[in-house]
């Protein structure tokens, strides 16, 4: 590490920015969220600087003088004019002055972080210099992370932090504070009811107690498979989870996601096995739950959608545990993405119908003449295993042979596969291609076998 990171006091200090251009803008735009004065040098600001100085927030002289740097704690200098960068440069250098120019690493003492702005929550992110790009979209990944309200209700912990110290001996205090940010009170503040998250801390100092941490399970949606498809509070629940259970169809990757010391328990689900029935996996979620601790059921795709969610949430309900759906990406959606082909179409498809191939044993087979009408797109989940009875019962209701069927499989994985054929050709092209299990059938009733040629040349 060639620099040292360290966050500046910046009340009653100066900071001079030289230039007058757009990046002496962006550089200004930087200080404006601090209490420092601004101070820019140059004979000709671009609007958005002379903005600052018409408001009063920053003051301006045409050239530097002698007292220019004067209480100065940084320079920011984007002349253009290398001469006079330098020239700049040791004048706020004699008067002890930090001094950053722009796009010159090599004369920099301090280079200018990617910002992440909870105030007071501030994360900075640097590279020395060497890649600000990355630091861009390092920063963009975090922004991702922190709730836009951390901020305020980290400033009204500080407001508190004198009570809380009074109200609570030093070895109570980290549990009262892991409570209010990792409980109900920050749950509260980030659904936007403030008062209540603030009336609720106040009410604890005042019990000189933390209340004690009560279970709760979210069913949270993993998505199709790739992470970066994950929902942001879905990567929140992961985060503050003490246990996961997770299916097999969910991605590594997704995992990584979560808290390093959370637990994480393989439940399986896999078609026509037993290990792992749901009646034993609602009984462990509960009795998780039951413990104090924060539960996330972790589901490939959305929880809603063929994801068994109604008996998790029956289970947690009878037991009294708070219970909450966190939606995913579904494999519909991932599937018609990855064929850059929309699920609904304006004077083509006015309905998409999503469908199991996969019933429980004794269940009726879905009234296919009711769900593929023409002009409709029949999402077909879990049916390769099924597929030629499908196919077969789908003509028996009316649907043509020549018919377009789109097949994705591993929908936004490093494993996707996909293909193109017609509703009379499926069992084949599936079986031909080796392609099972997760899978999506797009049957997209009204789609001829010329329409399904011109697909798979596309793809």
């Amino acid at each position: 590490m060639k620099t040292f990171p360290m966050f500046l006091k910046m009340a009653g200090r100066r900071v001079v920015v030289c230039g007058g251009g757009a990046e002496a803008a962006r550089k200004a735009r930087l200080v404006l969220k601090t209490e420092a004065e601004i101070l820019l040098v140059a004979r000709d600001l671009d609007p958005e600087l002379a903005g600052l100085v018409a408001s009063g927030r920053a003051r301006q002289v045409p050239v530097a003088g002698p007292e220019t740097f004067d209480n100065c704690i940084l320079t920011f200098i984007a002349t253009g004019d290398e001469a006079e960068e330098e020239a700049l440069a040791a004048q706020a250098h004699a008067a002890g002055a930090v001094v950053n120019i722009v796009d010159r690493p090599g004369l920099c003492d301090a280079f200018t972080p990617s910002i992440v702005d909870r105030d007071p929550v501030v994360v900075a992110i640097g590279t020395e210099g060497a890649a600000p790009v990355l630091g861009r979209a390092i920063k963009t990944e975090i922004e991702t992370l922190l709730d836009p309200r951390l901020g305020a209700f980290a400033a009204l912990a500080g407001r508190l932090r004198d009570a809380v110290a009074g109200a609570f001996a030093p070895a109570q205090r980290r549990r009262f504070w892991e409570w209010a940010f990792n409980g109900p009170a920050f749950a509260e503040h980030r659904a936007g009811r403030e008062r209540a998250a603030a009336e609720m801390l106040k009410a604890a100092i005042a019990a000189q107690a933390a209340p004690e941490d009560t279970g709760r399970i979210a069913l949270v949606g993993a998505g199709p498979g790739a992470r970066d498809l994950l929902t942001l509070r879905a990567v929140r629940h992961l985060q503050e989870a003490d246990v996961i259970f997770y299916d097999r169809l969910v991605d590594p990757e997704v995992l990584e996601l979560a808290r390093r010391d959370a637990d994480r328990v393989f439940v399986g689900k896999e078609v026509g096995a037993s290990s792992w029935p749901q009646e034993r996996i609602d009984a462990l979620i509960v009795a998780e739950a039951r413990k104090g601790r924060r539960v996330v059921r972790l589901k490939s795709g959305d929880p809603s959608i063929f994801g068994r969610a109604t008996e998790e949430l029956t289970a947690a309900r009878t037991a009294g545990v708070p219970v909450e759906i966190v939606p995913g990406i579904t494999a519909a959606s991932a599937a018609a993405a990855a064929l850059s082909h929309p699920l609904t179409e304006r004077g083509e498809s006015d309905a998409c119908v999503l469908v199991t191939g996969t019933c429980r044993p004794g269940d009726p087979t879905p009234d296919w003449a009711s769900l593929a009408r023409a002009g409709t797109t029949l999402c077909i989940y879990m049916g390769v295993a099924r597929a030629g009875r499908i196919a077969a019962e789908l003509r028996a209701a009316g649907v043509p042979g020549k018919t377009v069927v789109e097949v994705v499989a591993g929908a936004s994985t490093a494993g996707e596969r996909r293909l193109v054929t017609v509703l009379e050709d499926l069992p084949q092209a599936l079986q031909r291609d080796g392609i099972a299990n997760p899978a999506l059938l797009l049957v997209r009733h009204g789609k001829s076998a010329a329409h399904a040629a011109r697909l798979a040349e596309q793809g």
